[in-house]
């Protein structure tokens, strides 16, 4: 899954570190997650969204299914 939250850090000024620690994380979940190697659960992307005052659909970008 695609996602701004590189782009919503640099904008909160916050760490890769910083931004787990405020959800309850490791830095390395973050990382995943900004390379789009994990999608992070739903309570987890509500969390990030909250915390950058946004909705979950401006941080995370669902891939469009090609049949």
């Amino acid at each position: 899954m695609k996602n701004k939250i590189k782009v919503y850090r640099a904008m909160h000024d916050l760490s890769q570190e910083a931004l787990a620690q405020k959800m309850g994380v490791t830095r390395q979940t973050i990382l995943a997650i900004e390379h789009g190697k994990y999608d992070p659960s739903l309570i987890l992307a509500a969390k990030i969204a909250k915390l950058f005052n946004v909705r979950i659909d401006d941080v995370f970008l669902l891939d469009t299914l090609e049949e």
